[in-house]
């Protein structure tokens, strides 16, 4: 009832949200006589404001059409590799006419970027996949929103997920890629690998896993403290809705992506406040280029989507109420997940010193688990003074992070893992630990 509820309100705010658009249009147009009263650029600043917190926000655009490389601007194309029903493959396909330049691009490494299914669309990480792209080939996982599913395509479950995953990696190269997992896959992706390990499997390079719960009991912050405390019954009565008729998936079962956004401001309300406030001053002052930042900045973050409530339930017992994975008690199609297997694919964490998502020493956990793989060949990097969200967007990551998972990748691009003995480290320079710096 309470996404019917949603529904109808979204409905009833659309006219409200396109009038105060229109108005405030009306009142900063130079050419409008309304521009030019008392108060016009205070009130086309209050009206668009409005605007922009009644209106329904689409899943944006990755909008990357060129990258630098080499000092040389190339085209990049977006292509559909592999469609499934809950997921796209997506592949950024680069072109040029410099013979050079294109010499090189065919020898880089292959990197699949696993995209969190966690709310937001893989389009958050666009600031990842354009600064991989100097240096490698990349794919991404773009999730669907679950709402847009129909109900005859069947569940989604987390082992699913893994299953996914698993056709990923074979499909954009098997122990040829390079696997970048972002927040919440951090765990599915490294059963993923895990059990491709145990059968035999060839297994990826590397895998860099940036800022998820592998242990989400070391420094639990808020939303581990919230799954962690809540009966397994309460997220199934609280939290799960059937989607409205007016969606394709009409009827499944979901975690509403409106609750999610709830969530996600309630961690920080003062913040958001503040935000939007600042908005409405850059407005009035005619900051354009302040109120654009703001505004792109939350076209992505009220962009939210619906996650199948089979998978959402899943990762709530195995990841953050039994810790399946630490235990050693995981079961995927009954096999145990065994990350000790993982011989051939090197391993670098990534946490962020401001983390409030993934506290201080999650990610890490997993170089215990990985025990299988020589320490020689196993990298954790501190970003100091990034937050959860600066360990794969903005300056720190583009500065601090990008350039140890680049050096990272190709050093195990150069001199992958053998099943056979243990071999000499590589020459290639190992990532620098972080210094300690003031934020």
């Amino acid at each position: 009832m309470l996404y019917q509820l949603f529904e109808t309100q979204r409905a009833l705010l659309s006219p409200f949200s396109e009038f105060a658009a229109a108005s405030a249009k009306l009142y900063s147009h130079p050419l409008s006589p309304f521009a030019h009263t008392p108060m016009a650029q205070r009130l086309s600043a209050g009206l668009d404001l409005m605007h922009r917190l009644a209106k329904d926000y689409e899943k944006p655009e990755f909008d990357i059409k060129t990258v630098e490389v080499d000092g040389v601007d190339v085209a990049v194309q977006e292509l559909v590799a592999l469609e499934k029903p809950f997921c796209r493959l997506l592949r950024f396909k680069r072109y040029t006419d410099d013979p050079t330049v294109l010499a090189k691009m065919k020898d880089q490494p292959t990197v699949l970027v696993v995209a969190p299914l966690s709310g937001h669309h893989a389009t958050l990480l666009r600031d990842t996949v354009k600064q991989l792209l100097k240096d490698h080939k990349v794919y991404i996982t773009d999730w669907t929103d679950a709402r847009m599913v129909p109900l005859d395509a069947g569940p989604f479950h987390l082992d699913d997920y893994i299953r996914y995953v698993q056709e990923f990696i074979r499909q954009v190269g098997g122990a040829d890629c390079h696997v970048i997992s972002v927040c919440q896959p951090t765990v599915p992706v490294l059963a993923a690998i895990s059990l491709m390990a145990s059968a035999g499997e060839p297994t990826p390079r590397s895998m860099t896993m940036m800022g998820g719960p592998i242990d989400a009991r070391k420094s639990p912050t808020a939303v581990n403290n919230l799954a962690m405390n809540r009966s397994f019954s309460w997220f199934e009565n609280n939290v799960i809705y059937r989607v409205p008729t007016n969606f394709p998936g009409s009827g499944r079962e979901v975690y509403p992506g409106f609750l999610q956004h709830t969530g996600f401001v309630a961690m920080n309300p003062d913040r958001h406040l503040s935000s939007h406030y600042d908005y409405f001053l850059d407005l009035v002052r005619g900051d354009d280029e302040g109120a654009e930042a703001h505004r792109r900045f939350y076209d992505e973050y009220n962009a939210v989507l619906d996650m199948p409530a089979e998978y959402y339930l899943d990762t709530i017992k195995t990841v953050f109420q039994d810790f399946a994975l630490v235990n050693g008690t995981w079961q995927v199609d009954e096999q145990y997940v065994r990350p000790q297997d993982i011989k051939t694919t090197a391993l670098l964490t990534v946490e962020g010193e401001l983390d409030d998502i993934s506290g201080a020493g999650q990610t890490r956990a997993a170089h215990d688990l990985c025990s299988g793989v020589s320490k020689e060949h196993q990298f954790h990097y501190d970003a100091v003074g990034a937050g959860h969200y600066g360990i794969f967007s903005g300056r720190r990551w583009r500065d601090n992070v990008y350039p140890v998972v680049r050096d990272f990748i190709a050093r195990y691009e150069a001199a992958p893992l053998k099943k056979t003995a243990k071999a000499a480290a590589p020459a290639a320079r190992r990532p620098a630990p972080a210094r300690k710096r003031k934020a």
